[in-house]
């Protein structure tokens, strides 16, 4: 008599068992590999913080002396269309690249953020103007004039803020983004990578309808998205009553996130939960919103800050830094938005310090902020063939507003003086006359004295009698009349006393003169 195996047979049940618990650790292992790549992908950039600075919002901003090391990381906004001519950047459509630079010092501004450790990007669009890619329909000329605000200002991160009518119009934004991805295609190949923001508005319930066509015309384009910026404020009626400032953020957070994982599924772009989070960015307006029923306290930055956090949200930012201060008690009505101020009592805090917490990367490079590079010891001499203002002298006298150069910087008077050095080192800025305002920046030469020719307005006379307003002629120079003068010769004016009846018109307003004969 034979013997048999002495093990058991499997029945079918056990057997369906075994091939379900096989199946689950093939899937298990599938899924713990999809979560693995996705947080790699997560952690491949550092999330930073950067605050919008309006550049053309008065009293100008000085974005270039950070208040806290959150307000390193500047969006400078906004880059739109030229109203004269619709290919041409401008700063607010109100200034030029060049005459942003002449009127409010941006080149060197930027220039002196970076030396601070800073790091500048540029927003372009906004609300009230035409966004480039609006105006623009020759899509050479617009690709042209995206590249010539990013060289000139050797940015390596943009942010496209489109909103409004720029938003609805998808002929305008298909154009730009086939310029945007042609432009990052090129800086790709160059090796220098472009990274681009989209800025939407966005409601309680996430994107409206225009929002994710404008993504998906991006992802269209084949354009890598570094991510989607949504602003969190003026819900209006979207917001439902009772719900918090807070909570509003929140819900618009989560439903974007919810669409950004959509829309890269339906372009065939793998991207995980944690991943989709690192395509996120946040960006409430601090204090009083637009909306007057919104208003968005310090309680709800740091409840907010926290979320961003926890969920891994790749970029958090506020509109504005010029808004980060209580205003003054001049200030009558908080509840009219100002461009100064929050509009609520901020008790010596700043919005950049409790949105910025934990945020440690960098806006651009998406990377550790690098160490500052070291200075050169000992002055740096001074070129006169490349300064662009006079070189300072210690027997010299300057006037309010007058610059000069010093040590390879530039500097403005705030006053007159005379022998005060401009790098003097003191505790306090009001101690000095000087206002450090950046360095010379490569390929600068000196800036030629305008004046004017000889019968533009009469010789000044000393035997004449003078009233308000009135303008002479003194040595090519142009003067006008505080009151009523005689014999007073307009040279003292010149060496900047107070006390003369006579007013020195600057270079610029002699060239602006010019052009009106």
């Amino acid at each position: 008599m034979s013997k048999r195996f002495p093990g058991r047979r499997l029945s079918v049940l056990r057997l369906l068992v075994l091939l379900s618990a096989a199946s689950a650790l093939v899937v298990g292992s599938f899924v713990g590999l999809n979560r693995f790549e996705d947080a790699r992908a997560a952690d491949a950039g550092g999330a930073f913080f950067a605050g919008y600075v309006d550049a053309t919002a008065t009293p100008f901003y000085p974005f270039e002396k950070p208040v806290t090391d959150e307000g390193k990381n500047v969006l400078l906004s906004f880059i739109v269309a030229d109203p004269d001519d619709g290919c041409e950047p401008s700063w607010g459509a109100a200034y030029s690249m060049d005459e942003a630079e002449t009127a409010l010092d941006l080149d060197r501004r930027t220039a002196r953020l970076a030396q601070n450790g800073g790091e500048v990007s540029i927003s372009f669009g906004g609300l009230l103007n035409d966004e480039l890619a609006t105006s623009c329909s020759d899509p050479l000329k617009l690709k042209d004039a995206y590249e010539r605000v990013i060289d000139r200002y050797e940015v390596s991160m943009i942010d496209l803020d489109i909103e409004g009518e720029n938003l609805l119009d998808t002929a305008a934004g298909k154009r730009r983004a086939e310029a945007i991805a042609a432009l990052s295609k090129e800086r790709a190949a160059a090796k220098k990578p472009l990274k681009v923001w989209l800025t939407l508005p966005v409601a309680p319930s996430g994107l409206t309808e225009a929002g994710t066509d404008a993504v998906a015309q991006f992802l269209s384009a084949e354009v890598d998205l570094a991510g989607v910026n949504a602003m969190t404020m003026d819900y209006g009626e979207g917001r439902e009553a009772g719900v918090s400032m807070l909570d509003a953020s929140i819900n618009a957070a989560k439903a974007t996130h919810s669409q950004l994982s959509i829309l890269y599924q339906r372009a065939g772009i793998e991207l995980g939960p944690q991943a989709a989070w690192r395509k996120i960015g946040l960006t409430p307006m601090v204090g009083q919103n637009d909306v007057k029923e919104e208003v968005f306290d310090l309680d709800a930055a740091d409840a907010f800050n926290k979320f961003a956090i926890s969920t891994g949200v790749g970029r958090m930012s506020m509109w504005s830094l010029n808004r980060d201060a209580t205003c003054s008690d001049n200030y009558p009505d908080l509840t009219v938005v100002s461009d100064g101020c929050s509009g609520i009592d901020q008790d010596g805090l700043q919005f950049a310090q409790v949105l910025g917490e934990g945020f440690e990367g960098r806006a651009a490079t998406l990377s550790d902020a690098p160490a500052p590079s070291e200075a050169p010891a000992g002055p740096v001499e001074d070129d006169p063939a490349t300064s662009p203002y006079p070189i300072w002298s210690e027997t010299g006298t300057y006037t309010e507003d007058e610059r000069v150069v010093w040590h390879r910087n530039v500097y403005v008077a705030k006053y007159w003086t005379q022998g005060d050095v401009p790098d003097n080192p003191v505790l306090q800025a009001a101690e000095t006359p000087w206002t450090l305002l950046g360095p010379v920046l490569p390929g600068e030469k000196p800036l030629p004295k305008v004046t004017a020719p000889a019968g533009t307005y009469p010789a000044w006379d000393a035997e004449k009698t003078y009233l308000k307003g009135e303008r002479v002629l003194l040595g090519g120079d142009v003067f006008e009349a505080k009151w009523w003068s005689r014999s007073d010769s307009p040279e003292a004016a010149q060496q900047g006393s107070d006390a003369s009846p006579w007013n020195k018109l600057s270079s610029e307003e002699v060239q602006e003169l010019l052009g009106q004969k």
